[in-house]
């Protein structure tokens, strides 16, 4: 039997295996970050306070099942590459398979695969042909589900047929209001109800229900072409579709990637994804009602009544934040209903106002401007061309929103607003207050409170202030502010993923991208008390990546012991002339005859206590 059949069989059989999910883990009390704090810097390594240690999890190139051929850096294997840990790791969920406590040492490991660099991959004298250099860069994107335990010899993961890889080509369904739509049909798909893989998965959430959100991000860059039809050729311009000359080969061989010939296939992505990590033969499933767009992030909260809320930004400078509300409640007793939860909805956008007020402004055909006057002819439009919609309602334009997390113990919704260079005095507000935003910053949004002293996320109307300007706050010319003081090794720039722990201590996470030189140290994550009030305020720097990576995806087990970190790029970003033969760095195997390799990281106290302290 070969190892595909045997795989398929496998994944066939994994479907009678009876899966413990998740349940709400109890929150531990408020408690100091205790730990020593990493010093700012620049080095071929990664740095970890005293007292802690990181396992390398998993690699790009690592085989998740048996009988996989070992991996050939430089080379492709049409086979063997679609069932192989991907590369550029990003957002990662942990789906904890046991009961509570051995929940936290057993589980299910979900990472997205963002983007490929080809110059990293390949050799300049490779005689890999084009044709089969792109089918292994699709097979790389995507996202992955990984069996991870916890041993006495630290974190492993395991080849098990529970594991799943959606690459750049796997089918997937599109669901809701734009399934079917004709805008969505190409030769390939008559019905418009498929989309061929995963492209951009960076940000991402999990559901009350146990499944995976995968946020399709800068899918854009991967198509050449556009329409000569000058009103698709203008709802293609709002997105950037066709500039994807450094994946020109990819249009080649695959005629989805020609947005001129097939603007159905381009409009395929840029979604929200869902898969179920549990069940590795369920079809993943585009949410079209959560709208089109950059999306970083897909995070959700339920609100009072129990419809579902999910927040996402869309990751490009003067961009908006997007909220979703479910039609239906979530039921906890009926998972298989929930399943349906993201297909009916209101999707709304934010307007930030001077006095402290943010309104949730409902995208819905026939609202308005959302109009065929305007090139919308049903609610399909609005979602597919969620940006255009946006501009006509007079949403604000944000400095690059990025991941959007609730605070599981007070309510409050944190954004991180990565930068935005292009910002221009006339064209600051008050939500926005920096010209050429080269630090960032992170908003609060406070849902109005309930009776019951519940915060409800359905809201059309929320207050909002700004929880920090980032930089250096002794620089004057930064105009940083803080609410605590930070050391020298505290402050930093450009907030991109979060994470709450179980004690409800936001985590932060830095993409300066090639500008770190401007801040003098590399990209890091931060240990942050930042809601008001708090006891144990302070901001420490926990984790140091190594040269040209960025640091993404922080996610704690329940018990708050492991922190998972997903370090991609290693090597690249402001590292000039970096390439296969010569990467910034070679971490982290520090082979020379191994290209650098993003990685997720398994990090644990020595003493067995709980991250942070």
């Amino acid at each position: 039997m070969t190892t595909r059949r045997r795989f398929l069989a496998h994944l066939g059989a994994t479907t009678l295996v009876p899966l413990t999910l998740p349940v709400a883990a109890a929150r531990l009390p408020r408690a100091a970050l205790t730990f020593t704090e990493v010093s700012r810097g620049v080095d071929h390594t990664h740095h970890l306070p005293p007292g802690y240690h990181a396992d390398v999890l998993l690699r790009w190139g690592d085989a998740l099942f048996d009988d996989v051929a070992a991996w050939r850096p430089g080379f492709a294997d049409a086979v063997a590459d679609p069932l192989r840990f991907g590369y550029n790791n990003d957002f990662v969920a942990y789906f904890p398979l046991g009961p509570e406590r051995s929940g936290s040492r057993r589980g299910l490991l979900a990472v997205n695969h963002e983007y490929v660099t080809p110059s990293m991959m390949w050799p300049a004298a490779t005689t890999t042909t084009r044709a089969a250099r792109a089918r292994a860069e699709l097979s790389a994107l995507g996202h992955s589900v990984v069996e991870v335990r916890r041993t006495t010899d630290g974190w492993q993961y395991v080849r098990t047929p529970r594991n799943r890889r959606t690459t750049g080509a796997t089918p997937v369904a599109l669901t809701g209001p734009a399934a079917g739509h004709a805008r969505l049909r190409w030769a390939d798909d008559p019905a418009g109800r498929t989309s061929l893989g995963i492209l951009g998965a960076c940000g991402g959430g999990k559901t009350p229900w146990g499944t995976v959100l995968v946020a399709e991000e800068n899918f854009n860059v991967y198509f050449t072409g556009r329409s000569n039809d000058p009103l698709e050729r203008s709802r293609q311009e709002r997105y950037g579709v066709g500039r994807g000359t450094a994946f020109a080969h990819w249009a080649e061989h695959e005629a989805r990637f020609r947005a001129d010939r097939n603007p159905g296939a381009a409009n395929g992505y840029g979604w929200v994804v869902e898969i179920d990590p549990y069940d590795p033969v369920r079809r993943a499933a585009k949410r079209t009602a959560l709208g089109r767009f950059k999306h970083e992030s897909a995070n959700c909260v339920l609100a009072p009544d129990g419809r579902v809320v999910v927040y996402s930004g869309d990751d490009e400078m003067f961009e908006y934040i997007y909220r979703f509300v479910s039609a239906e409640r979530f039921d906890a007793g009926n998972r298989a209903q929930n399943f349906s939860l993201l297909d009916r909805g209101t999707l709304s956008v934010a307007r930030f106002a001077d006095d402290g007020t943010v309104h949730w402004l409902d995208l819905v055909h026939g609202a308005g401007p959302l109009t065929a006057d305007n090139g919308f002819d049903d609610q399909a439009d609005v979602l597919i061309d969620t940006r255009r919609a946006a501009d006509l309602l007079g949403a604000t334009r944000m400095d690059r929103p990025e991941e959007i997390e609730t605070d599981p113990v007070t309510g409050i919704v944190y954004v991180m607003l990565t930068n935005n260079t292009r910002r221009t005095a006339d064209t600051t507000d008050a939500a926005n207050p920096r010209a050429h935003n080269v630090f960032g910053h992170i908003l609060r949004l406070y849902p109005p409170v309930q009776t019951s002293g519940i915060r409800d996320h359905a809201a059309p109307e929320y207050r909002w202030d700004i929880a920090l300007l980032a930089g250096n706050p002794r620089d004057p010319q930064h105009g940083a502010r803080y609410p605590v003081a930070v050391s020298e090794h505290g402050w930093f720039a450009a907030p991109d993923n979060c994470a709450f722990d179980p004690h409800g201590r936001l985590w932060v996470a830095t993409d300066q991208g090639r500008t770190w030189g401007v801040t003098g140290s590399a990209d890091s994550l931060f240990a942050c008390e930042l809601a008001p009030g708090q006891e144990h305020a302070g901001i420490r720097r926990f984790f140091r990546a190594p040269l040209g990576a960025e640091v993404c995806g922080p996610e704690f087990t329940p018990d708050g012991e492991t922190l998972f970190l997903a370090v991609q790029h290693p090597g690249v970003d402001g590292v000039a002339g970096a390439r296969f033969e010569r990467p910034g760095t070679r971490w982290p195997d520090f082979d020379d005859a191994l290209p650098a390799r993003s990685s997720v990281l398994a990090i644990t106290r020595q003493d067995g206590g709980p991250i942070g302290g």
